[in-house]
């Protein structure tokens, strides 16, 4: 009964091209657009390489102090990382960095703006960057102060022509570093990896980082496996709790957490909150199934038409016998077909969209794709839309009289 009714639906969608070109028009383009949605927030917050091992990390990116009078939001400082972060139960590393900031350094005369990072050694064994020459600095490195540095692929060609640079040296914020390794470009969405200098955080000019409860530091764990984030964060909160101040009259209560990517996003748009991941998650749901609502309605209204183009069909099969069910099954069936068909065309178009954007340069470095699991829920999306749309049409037509249906009455 099943491959009837699809053989059916197939010469009823070719029979009726401008009714089946307007749904698929309309099917294609809504998932065309939540597919390059969810292509761009998998990018951001799925683990890629050089954050390949994110599914197992968790970060400290901001902080709250508040007090009877004052409050103060931001970065953390390498004091609060290095005392209350670093040690955790479960996990593997620690890393503190800092935030990248732009700066500038001569070529030959030439001004060369670009990036930089201080980083630590344990950054380089929790982020997998893909080495083109040379390799990390080490923790011994920082913990001596040496000049030394990690570039970027880009960086190198601005620098030294695209040829080996590991041995070289340049000069940057009045320090002359030594390049010890190369890596490719990373895409500026890969927060934690993204610069185009690395540097030892030992080779700041001051060690005023050290004394700092804020900063411009960030911090990332690496914990054995997902199933230590319930210790790891329980530990945190009990250190939050133990938290002195080095001006306790102005501040008495610390607000942070150990958040995964995700969740960092939830806590700078929802701050505090304790149901923040919750509540980001249920507006980026709510935002498409806002967005998808309004074709589904067209579609129901394209059905309903082209439903009424069939009464006749309709009033000889009743008349024949054939009942409400399996009329309404039909219809259904022709539907979700309908919806699935709009479906992989709408995944060959976000392929080539995607293509066109990453071939577009509007993101640097970045490299999106559209991967099976995006395919698998969009397809599902697809027959829930189909099945949506094609109910009510579908018990419209099962109510009516064989007589007024042969006679091509109203619905």
């Amino acid at each position: 009964m099943l491959i009837n009714y699809l053989k059916l639906s197939l010469k009823v969608l070719a029979r009726r091209k401008f009714f089946t070109f307007i749904s698929l028009f309309g099917i294609s383009l809504t998932l065309v657009v939540l597919m390059l949605g969810a292509t761009v927030l998998d990018n951001l917050f799925s683990p890629r390489a050089p954050e390949s091992r994110f599914d197992r990390v968790l970060c400290v990116y901001s902080i709250a102090a508040e007090g009877k009078d004052a409050m103060r939001t931001g970065e953390p400082g390498y004091k609060f990382l290095d005392r209350y972060v670093r040690g955790l139960p479960g996990a593997v590393e620690m890393s503190s960095f800092s935030q990248f900031h732009p700066t500038a350094m001569y070529r030959e005369g030439k001004k060369i703006e670009t990036l930089l990072k201080h980083t630590d050694g344990s950054y380089w064994r929790i982020l997998n960057f893909d080495f083109l020459e040379g390799g990390p600095f080490t923790s011994a490195d920082d913990a001596r102060g040496s000049l030394v540095a990690v570039i970027s692929a880009g960086l190198r060609a601005r620098l030294f022509g695209g040829g080996p640079a590991v041995g070289k040296s340049f000069e940057v914020d009045g320090q002359r570093f030594r390049v010890v390794g190369v890596v490719a470009d990373v895409p500026i969405l890969r927060f934690a990896a993204f610069s185009e200098i690395w540097v030892p955080i030992g080779t700041l000019k001051t060690s005023d980082y050290r004394r700092q409860f804020f900063g411009d530091f960030n911090g990332i764990v690496l914990a054995r496996s997902r199933s230590d984030f319930p210790a790891m964060r329980a530990e945190f909160a009990r250190r939050m709790q133990t938290v002195t101040f080095d001006n306790p009259k102005m501040f008495h209560t610390i607000h942070a957490g150990l958040d995964t990517p995700f969740e960092t996003m939830a806590r700078l748009m929802f701050s505090r909150d304790s149901s923040r991941a919750a509540m980001l998650r249920g507006i980026l749901l709510l935002g498409a199934l806002l967005f998808i609502t309004l074709p589904t309605l067209n579609l129901v209204t394209v059905n309903l038409s082209r439903i009424l183009e069939r009464s006749s069909e309709i009033g000889v099969r009743k008349a024949f016998g054939a009942s409400s069910r399996t009329l309404v099954g039909q219809f259904v069936v022709e539907n979700v077909v309908l919806t699935l068909i709009g479906g992989l065309v709408g995944f060959v178009l976000t392929v080539a969209c995607v293509a066109a954007l990453n071939g577009s340069g509007v993101i640097p470095h970045v490299r999106y794709d559209v991967n099976v699991r995006i395919f698998l829920y969009a397809m599902l999306l697809a027959g829930a839309f189909g099945i949506v749309s094609g109910v009510v049409p579908a018990w419209r037509m099962s109510r009516l009289h064989p007589v007024n249906a042969l006679r091509g009455g109203a619905l």
